[in-house]
Order: structure tokens, then sequence, then C-alpha cells
């Protein structure tokens, strides 16, 4: 098998730990750190962690053009192997869900195994109805009411719920913050994200981490996704879409058990 030919690795990237090698892909109008800090030195503990953020997040300038899925696939790859990674293990949440899977696609002698957390493969109806309304509100600039949208939409009903009216309105303050540039380009790209043709193809281990209480990809998607990849594995997480928020020790747990009887 011919190995593709990578780009230079021009994304702001996070490096942590020792091991085998993780590449981790974060979600829409988020970043590294938004989405896998929680649980980051948890996972370095076991493995050399590379991650890189995406056009508008972090430190990686926002991009003036419409951005490509094999391109963040590829600038994800790039980075990993930069640092030194010839193999490695992928964990992709939400949007770095379908990034993670065409990296495995398009680079399948490089992944040793596959993590997919919250994630798609392509856009339903009730996407194709969200992601617009995220979207217009983060070209808005009215940050408090996309704060509302999202921590409406992100949290679990468990988590939501119990939360008082204070800290509820903390969550909001903290979301609205931390809502990352390019939002709009992360939100229009998942609208046009389909990997459904790669799906029949992966070849590494995958696991497939269903948070049940998502009102935003829903479980339907989840076990779509676990019934095209040949051999993958299901496990529910009882939150909404932040299992980094809702239940991060299980969610890391999750991860670095499947990885543990996968990767050497």
């Amino acid at each position: 098998m011919s190995i593709r030919t990578l780009p230079e690795s021009t994304f702001a990237r996070t490096v942590l730990g020792s091991g085998p090698g993780l590449a981790l892909a974060h979600g829409a109008g988020s970043s590294m750190a938004g989405t896998y800090g929680p649980i980051l030195e948890g996972l370095a503990a076991r493995h050399t962690v590379v991650g890189v953020d995406y056009p508008g997040s972090g430190d990686t300038p926002r991009s003036t053009t419409p951005l490509s899925l094999d391109d963040l696939a590829d600038q994800l790859v790039a980075a990993a192997v930069t640092e030194g990674l010839d193999t490695f293990a992928l964990s992709g949440y939400s949007l770095g869900g379908p990034v993670a899977i065409r990296a495995a696609a398009r680079h399948p002698e490089r992944v040793t195994a596959l993590v997919l957390t919250a994630t798609f493969p392509y856009r339903d109806n009730h996407l194709a109805l969200a992601l617009p309304i995220w979207r217009k509100l983060a070209e808005s600039g009215e940050r408090e009411v996309l704060a509302e949208y999202l921590t409406m939409m992100a949290l679990g009903a468990d988590a939501l719920e119990a939360m008082p009216a204070e800290q509820l309105q903390q969550v909001i303050g903290f979301t609205a913050a931390s809502v990352a540039a390019g939002t709009p380009e992360h939100a229009e790209l998942a609208l046009r994200a389909d990997v459904r043709d790669d799906l029949p193809h992966i070849k590494a281990p995958t696991l497939v981490i269903s948070t049940t209480q998502d009102r935003f990809t829903s479980t339907r998607l989840h076990r779509q996704l676990a019934g095209t990849i040949p051999g993958a594995q299901l496990v529910e997480i009882r939150t909404g879409h932040l299992p980094m928020v809702e239940r991060p020790e299980e969610w890391q747990k999750l991860i670095t058990t499947f990885l543990a009887q996968h990767i050497a």
C-alpha cells in the first residue's frame, strides 16, 4: 500500500505525554483544550498525545475560505508524524469524528485504533436544522444568545436539570466567553461532512461511544456508525453532547480501556 503524501503541518498543535501515539480531533466551535482538556492529562499518562486546533480555534488563524474535511484530516496526521509518530490511534469527538474517520480512510497504514464519541457519519435532518441556527447565532455576534442555545442543546437532561439557576447562568457565561472565532466555518463544514462511503473500508479496531442524552447527534447516528464500520464496538455513556463536562472520568476510562486492549 502506498503512503499518501502529507502536507506541511501548519495548524497549532498540542503535544503531551509518552507512549503509544494518540491523535485527537476536537469538536466544532471548540479547540483541543475545550474538547479534551478535562481528560488530557489522563490520556497523556499512557500515550503520546497530539492534537491540532482547527482554523479559528486555539492559536490557529481563522480561514478565509471554506474548510475541507480532507485538509483537517491530513493536518491532524501531519502533526502526529511531525512529532515522530509513524503510527497512532485516533480519537474524534463530534465534528472530530468525521475528521478522524477521513484520516483513517486516507492513511490506513498509520492508524492503529479509532475511538468516536458523540459523532455522526453525515448530517441528518436534525443536524440540518440545528447547525444553521448555530452558525447564524455565531455570525450575529450575539454570544449570550448563542451560549443559551448551546447550553440547552449540548447538556444532557440529567446535568441540565440538576443545575441551580446561579450555576446555569455561570455555565452560559463561560460558554459565551469560549466561543471559537471559527465557529461559523466549523458549523458549515459539519453540514457538508459525509463519511458514509469511508465507513465500510475502515480497518482499524473501532469503538463508538454513544452519548445517550445527546440533542445534537442522535443515538441513531451513533448506531449507524457502529453498524457500518466492520467489527466496531458500541458502548453508551449517560450524558448529553458534553461527556467531558458531565462524566469526564467515565469518558476517559472508556477510551483508555479500549486502547489498552488494541494497541501496544
